[in-house]
Protein backbone atom coordinates (compact mmCIF):
# COMPACT_ATOMS: atom_id res chain seq x y z
CA UNK A 1 0.00 0.00 0.00
CA UNK A 2 1.11 3.58 -0.59
CA UNK A 3 2.89 4.95 2.47
CA UNK A 4 0.60 7.98 2.83
CA UNK A 5 -2.54 5.83 2.74
CA UNK A 6 -1.03 3.33 5.16
CA UNK A 7 -0.18 6.04 7.71
CA UNK A 8 -3.68 7.46 7.44
CA UNK A 9 -5.24 4.08 8.29
CA UNK A 10 -2.79 3.41 11.14
CA UNK A 11 -3.50 6.84 12.65
CA UNK A 12 -7.25 6.23 12.35
CA UNK A 13 -6.99 2.89 14.17
CA UNK A 14 -4.76 4.18 16.96
CA UNK A 15 -6.96 7.24 17.46
CA UNK A 16 -9.97 4.93 17.81
CA UNK A 17 -8.32 2.86 20.58
CA UNK A 18 -7.61 6.03 22.58
CA UNK A 19 -11.06 7.57 22.17
CA UNK A 20 -13.13 5.88 24.88
CA UNK A 21 -13.89 9.16 26.67
CA UNK A 22 -14.61 10.96 23.42
CA UNK A 23 -17.18 8.36 22.30
CA UNK A 24 -18.78 8.55 25.75
CA UNK A 25 -18.88 12.35 25.52
CA UNK A 26 -20.67 12.37 22.13
CA UNK A 27 -23.00 9.51 23.12
CA UNK A 28 -21.91 6.96 20.52
CA UNK A 29 -21.07 3.28 20.95
CA UNK A 30 -17.29 2.81 21.10
CA UNK A 31 -16.94 1.03 17.77
CA UNK A 32 -15.76 1.77 14.26
CA UNK A 33 -16.91 0.26 10.97
CA UNK A 34 -14.70 -0.28 7.93
CA UNK A 35 -15.58 -1.23 4.38
CA UNK A 36 -12.69 -2.78 2.43
CA UNK A 37 -13.40 -3.05 -1.28
CA UNK A 38 -11.50 -3.79 -4.46
CA UNK A 39 -10.72 -6.54 -6.98
CA UNK A 40 -9.77 -10.08 -5.83
CA UNK A 41 -6.20 -10.50 -4.60
CA UNK A 42 -5.67 -6.88 -3.57
CA UNK A 43 -5.07 -7.62 0.13
CA UNK A 44 -8.41 -7.19 1.92
CA UNK A 45 -7.95 -10.22 4.19
CA UNK A 46 -4.29 -9.34 4.74
CA UNK A 47 -5.37 -5.83 5.76
CA UNK A 48 -7.63 -7.29 8.46
CA UNK A 49 -4.77 -9.43 9.81
CA UNK A 50 -2.52 -6.35 9.84
CA UNK A 51 -5.16 -4.36 11.75
CA UNK A 52 -5.49 -7.13 14.35
CA UNK A 53 -1.70 -7.41 14.74
CA UNK A 54 -1.30 -3.65 15.14
CA UNK A 55 -4.01 -3.31 17.81
CA UNK A 56 -3.58 -6.79 19.35
CA UNK A 57 -7.33 -7.42 18.95
CA UNK A 58 -9.12 -10.76 18.65
CA UNK A 59 -10.69 -11.53 15.27
CA UNK A 60 -14.19 -13.02 14.90
CA UNK A 61 -14.90 -14.28 11.38
CA UNK A 62 -18.68 -14.21 10.92
CA UNK A 63 -20.18 -16.39 8.16
CA UNK A 64 -23.70 -15.01 7.72
CA UNK A 65 -24.98 -17.97 5.70
CA UNK A 66 -24.60 -20.22 8.76
CA UNK A 67 -26.49 -17.85 11.10
CA UNK A 68 -30.06 -19.05 11.57
CA UNK A 69 -31.85 -15.73 12.11
CA UNK A 70 -31.57 -12.18 13.44
CA UNK A 71 -31.90 -13.37 17.06
CA UNK A 72 -28.88 -15.65 16.69
CA UNK A 73 -26.99 -12.79 15.04
CA UNK A 74 -27.64 -10.59 18.09
CA UNK A 75 -26.52 -13.39 20.40
CA UNK A 76 -23.26 -13.74 18.48
CA UNK A 77 -22.64 -10.02 18.84
CA UNK A 78 -23.19 -10.15 22.59
CA UNK A 79 -20.81 -13.14 22.85
CA UNK A 80 -17.92 -11.26 21.23
CA UNK A 81 -15.42 -9.63 23.57
CA UNK A 82 -14.20 -6.07 23.67
CA UNK A 83 -10.94 -5.34 21.84
CA UNK A 84 -12.11 -7.37 18.87
CA UNK A 85 -12.55 -7.14 15.10
CA UNK A 86 -15.75 -8.69 13.73
CA UNK A 87 -15.27 -9.61 10.09
CA UNK A 88 -17.85 -10.36 7.41
CA UNK A 89 -15.95 -11.18 4.24
CA UNK A 90 -17.47 -11.03 0.75
CA UNK A 91 -20.64 -9.39 2.05
CA UNK A 92 -22.02 -9.27 -1.51
CA UNK A 93 -22.11 -13.10 -1.49
CA UNK A 94 -23.75 -13.36 1.94
CA UNK A 95 -27.48 -13.95 1.70
CA UNK A 96 -29.79 -11.61 -0.18
CA UNK A 97 -28.28 -8.39 1.17
CA UNK A 98 -27.23 -6.85 -2.11
CA UNK A 99 -30.17 -4.45 -2.26
CA UNK A 100 -31.73 -2.66 -5.16
CA UNK A 101 -34.20 -5.23 -3.80
CA UNK A 102 -37.48 -6.19 -5.48
CA UNK A 103 -37.34 -4.02 -8.59
CA UNK A 104 -33.83 -5.09 -9.48
CA UNK A 105 -34.64 -8.77 -8.88
CA UNK A 106 -37.67 -8.59 -11.18
CA UNK A 107 -35.68 -6.76 -13.83
CA UNK A 108 -32.87 -9.37 -13.75
CA UNK A 109 -35.13 -12.44 -13.77
CA UNK A 110 -35.53 -12.57 -17.54
CA UNK A 111 -31.80 -12.17 -18.19
CA UNK A 112 -30.88 -14.73 -15.51
CA UNK A 113 -33.13 -17.33 -17.12
CA UNK A 114 -31.02 -17.14 -20.31
CA UNK A 115 -27.66 -17.18 -18.49
CA UNK A 116 -26.81 -20.61 -16.96
CA UNK A 117 -24.20 -19.11 -14.61
CA UNK A 118 -26.61 -16.49 -13.25
CA UNK A 119 -29.33 -19.13 -12.93
CA UNK A 120 -27.07 -21.43 -10.87
CA UNK A 121 -25.96 -18.49 -8.71
CA UNK A 122 -29.60 -17.63 -8.06
CA UNK A 123 -30.38 -21.26 -7.11
CA UNK A 124 -27.44 -21.31 -4.70
CA UNK A 125 -28.66 -18.01 -3.26
CA UNK A 126 -32.15 -19.47 -2.69
CA UNK A 127 -30.68 -22.52 -0.92
CA UNK A 128 -28.63 -20.20 1.27
CA UNK A 129 -31.72 -18.15 2.11
CA UNK A 130 -33.56 -21.32 3.13
CA UNK A 131 -30.92 -22.13 5.76
CA UNK A 132 -30.57 -18.55 7.03
CA UNK A 133 -33.26 -15.98 7.79
CA UNK A 134 -30.96 -13.07 8.56
CA UNK A 135 -32.44 -9.96 6.96
CA UNK A 136 -30.92 -6.70 5.80
CA UNK A 137 -32.75 -4.96 8.64
CA UNK A 138 -31.25 -7.43 11.13
CA UNK A 139 -27.76 -6.80 9.80
CA UNK A 140 -28.21 -3.01 9.95
CA UNK A 141 -29.25 -3.33 13.61
CA UNK A 142 -26.19 -5.52 14.19
CA UNK A 143 -23.95 -2.77 12.79
CA UNK A 144 -25.35 0.37 14.39
CA UNK A 145 -28.67 -0.42 16.05
CA UNK A 146 -29.46 -0.74 19.75
CA UNK A 147 -27.63 -4.07 20.08
CA UNK A 148 -24.44 -2.69 18.59
CA UNK A 149 -23.96 -0.61 21.76
CA UNK A 150 -23.38 -3.78 23.84
CA UNK A 151 -19.75 -3.90 24.95
CA UNK A 152 -17.15 -1.57 23.52
CA UNK A 153 -13.87 -1.14 21.66
CA UNK A 154 -15.02 -3.14 18.66
CA UNK A 155 -14.25 -2.81 14.98
CA UNK A 156 -16.61 -4.23 12.35
CA UNK A 157 -15.13 -4.91 8.91
CA UNK A 158 -16.98 -5.75 5.70
CA UNK A 159 -15.11 -6.80 2.58
CA UNK A 160 -16.40 -7.00 -0.98
CA UNK A 161 -15.08 -7.33 -4.52
CA UNK A 162 -18.14 -5.56 -5.93
CA UNK A 163 -19.09 -2.54 -3.85
CA UNK A 164 -21.63 -1.41 -6.47
CA UNK A 165 -23.75 -4.51 -5.73
CA UNK A 166 -24.33 -3.61 -2.08
CA UNK A 167 -27.45 -1.93 -0.78
CA UNK A 168 -26.71 1.80 -0.25
CA UNK A 169 -28.30 1.58 3.21
CA UNK A 170 -25.63 -0.92 4.24
CA UNK A 171 -22.58 1.13 3.30
CA UNK A 172 -23.68 4.75 3.61
CA UNK A 173 -21.42 7.22 5.41
CA UNK A 174 -22.19 7.26 9.11
CA UNK A 175 -22.85 3.53 9.05
CA UNK A 176 -19.57 2.50 7.45
CA UNK A 177 -17.23 5.03 9.07
CA UNK A 178 -14.34 4.49 6.69
CA UNK A 179 -14.29 3.22 3.10
CA UNK A 180 -10.89 1.83 2.06
CA UNK A 181 -10.29 0.94 -1.56
CA UNK A 182 -7.62 -1.69 -2.16
CA UNK A 183 -6.84 -1.51 -5.83
CA UNK A 184 -4.26 -2.75 -8.31
CA UNK A 185 -0.58 -2.27 -7.67
CA UNK A 186 1.28 0.99 -8.19
CA UNK A 187 5.05 1.42 -8.50
CA UNK A 188 5.55 2.83 -4.99
CA UNK A 189 3.80 -0.19 -3.48
CA UNK A 190 5.89 -2.51 -5.68
CA UNK A 191 9.12 -1.02 -4.29
CA UNK A 192 7.97 -1.82 -0.75
CA UNK A 193 7.31 -5.44 -1.74
CA UNK A 194 10.66 -5.70 -3.58
CA UNK A 195 12.39 -4.47 -0.43
CA UNK A 196 10.50 -6.95 1.78
CA UNK A 197 10.87 -9.99 -0.49
CA UNK A 198 14.24 -9.43 -2.17
CA UNK A 199 16.02 -6.81 0.00
CA UNK A 200 16.16 -4.53 -3.05
CA UNK A 201 16.18 -0.75 -2.78
CA UNK A 202 16.76 -0.24 -6.50
CA UNK A 203 17.48 -2.24 -9.68
CA UNK A 204 18.08 -1.63 -13.38
CA UNK A 205 14.74 -3.30 -14.19
CA UNK A 206 12.68 -1.09 -11.88
CA UNK A 207 12.02 1.54 -14.56
CA UNK A 208 10.73 -1.07 -17.03
CA UNK A 209 8.61 -2.70 -14.32
CA UNK A 210 7.16 0.72 -13.43
CA UNK A 211 6.00 1.22 -17.03
CA UNK A 212 4.51 -2.29 -17.19
CA UNK A 213 2.63 -1.66 -13.95
CA UNK A 214 0.99 1.38 -15.53
CA UNK A 215 -0.10 -0.71 -18.52
CA UNK A 216 -1.44 -3.76 -16.63
CA UNK A 217 -3.86 -4.38 -13.79
CA UNK A 218 -1.81 -6.46 -11.36
CA UNK A 219 -2.91 -7.33 -7.85
CA UNK A 220 -0.51 -7.58 -4.89
CA UNK A 221 -1.12 -11.35 -4.92
CA UNK A 222 0.12 -11.55 -8.54
CA UNK A 223 3.23 -9.49 -7.78
CA UNK A 224 4.07 -11.32 -4.55
CA UNK A 225 3.77 -14.75 -6.18
CA UNK A 226 6.35 -13.85 -8.82
CA UNK A 227 8.72 -11.98 -6.51
CA UNK A 228 8.99 -14.81 -4.00
CA UNK A 229 12.11 -16.97 -4.65
CA UNK A 230 11.21 -20.59 -5.40
CA UNK A 231 14.59 -21.98 -4.30
CA UNK A 232 17.66 -21.01 -2.28
CA UNK A 233 19.63 -20.46 -5.52
CA UNK A 234 17.20 -17.88 -6.93
CA UNK A 235 18.23 -14.26 -6.48
CA UNK A 236 16.60 -10.97 -7.49
CA UNK A 237 17.23 -11.15 -11.26
CA UNK A 238 15.24 -14.34 -12.02
CA UNK A 239 12.40 -13.19 -9.75
CA UNK A 240 12.14 -9.82 -11.47
CA UNK A 241 12.38 -11.61 -14.83
CA UNK A 242 9.42 -13.82 -13.86
CA UNK A 243 7.47 -10.75 -12.83
CA UNK A 244 8.11 -9.01 -16.16
CA UNK A 245 7.01 -12.11 -18.09
CA UNK A 246 3.83 -12.24 -15.99
CA UNK A 247 3.16 -8.57 -16.80
CA UNK A 248 3.69 -9.16 -20.53
CA UNK A 249 1.34 -12.15 -20.43
CA UNK A 250 -1.31 -10.16 -18.51
CA UNK A 251 -0.95 -7.34 -21.04
CA UNK A 252 -1.51 -9.72 -23.95
CA UNK A 253 -4.49 -11.38 -22.24
CA UNK A 254 -6.04 -7.97 -21.55
CA UNK A 255 -5.60 -7.04 -25.22
CA UNK A 256 -7.27 -10.28 -26.39
CA UNK A 257 -10.10 -9.80 -23.91
CA UNK A 258 -10.68 -6.24 -25.11
CA UNK A 259 -10.76 -7.43 -28.74
CA UNK A 260 -13.20 -10.21 -27.84
CA UNK A 261 -15.46 -7.78 -25.98
CA UNK A 262 -15.35 -5.40 -28.94
CA UNK A 263 -16.28 -8.26 -31.27
CA UNK A 264 -19.20 -9.34 -29.06
CA UNK A 265 -20.37 -5.72 -28.81
CA UNK A 266 -20.26 -5.32 -32.60
CA UNK A 267 -22.23 -8.56 -33.07
CA UNK A 268 -24.86 -7.43 -30.56
CA UNK A 269 -25.18 -4.04 -32.26
CA UNK A 270 -25.54 -5.74 -35.67
CA UNK A 271 -28.16 -8.11 -34.29
CA UNK A 272 -30.09 -5.23 -32.74
CA UNK A 273 -29.87 -3.29 -36.02
CA UNK A 274 -31.09 -6.30 -38.05
CA UNK A 275 -33.99 -6.83 -35.65
CA UNK A 276 -34.94 -3.16 -35.90
CA UNK A 277 -34.78 -3.24 -39.70
CA UNK A 278 -36.86 -6.42 -39.70
CA UNK A 279 -39.49 -4.82 -37.50
CA UNK A 280 -39.53 -1.66 -39.63
CA UNK A 281 -39.90 -3.77 -42.78
CA UNK A 282 -42.71 -5.77 -41.23
CA UNK A 283 -44.42 -2.59 -40.10
CA UNK A 284 -44.14 -1.10 -43.60
CA UNK A 285 -45.61 -4.27 -45.12
CA UNK A 286 -48.51 -4.19 -42.64
CA UNK A 287 -49.24 -0.54 -43.47
CA UNK A 288 -49.07 -1.32 -47.19
CA UNK A 289 -51.37 -4.33 -46.76
CA UNK A 290 -53.90 -2.27 -44.79
CA UNK A 291 -53.78 0.44 -47.44
CA UNK A 292 -54.35 -2.10 -50.23
CA UNK A 293 -57.23 -3.71 -48.31
CA UNK A 294 -58.77 -0.28 -47.73
CA UNK A 295 -58.57 0.55 -51.43
CA UNK A 296 -60.20 -2.77 -52.34
CA UNK A 297 -63.06 -2.17 -49.91
CA UNK A 298 -63.54 1.31 -51.33
CA UNK A 299 -63.72 -0.05 -54.91
CA UNK A 300 -66.19 -2.79 -53.93
CA UNK A 301 -68.28 -0.28 -52.03
CA UNK A 302 -68.26 2.04 -55.10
Amino acid sequence: MEEKKKKEIINDLITFTKSKDYYKKIGKAWKRDYLLFGPPGTGKSTMIAAMANLLEYDVYDLELTTVKDNTELRKLLIDTSSKSIIVIEDIDCSLDLTGQRKKKEEKDEEGDAKDPTSKKKKEDQEKSNESSKVTLSGLLNFIDGLWSACGGERIIVFTTNYVEKLDPALIRRGRMDKHIELSYYCFEAFKVLARNYLDLESHDLFETIGKLLEETKSSPADVAENLMPKSAEEDADPCLGKLMKAFEKAKEEAKLKAEEEEKVKAEEEKKAKDEKEGKDKKSDEEVKEKKTTGEEVKENGG
